[in-house]
């Protein structure tokens, strides 16, 4: 996961909706059933999968009352955290 794809991600929900998130995730999630995809492909649609899902996290912390930057930190500690264990 990089942050300042995450971040990015984050500003483009809040400007638009995170419905255009959520529906990319699952049309990316329907694409990694394609039989032919490389795993390289496969690595850069995860990827995007993954920053995507972590934008959509840390959207739910700023309407929980985070504050952004907070939650972005918050978030990538959270991740750190898991990646130490």
């Amino acid at each position: 996961m990089k942050l300042p794809v995450i971040k990015h991600l984050t500003n483009f929900i809040e400007e638009n909706d995170e419905d255009f998130v959520t529906e990319t995730i699952e049309t990316l999630e329907a694409l990694t059933e394609v039989p032919s995809l490389k795993d390289e492909e496969l690595d850069v649609i995860g990827e995007l999968i993954s920053n995507m899902y972590g934008a959509l996290e840390v959207n739910k912390m700023i309407k929980e009352g985070t504050p952004k930057k907070e939650a972005l930190n918050a978030f990538m500690q959270r991740v750190m955290g898991a990646i130490d264990n």
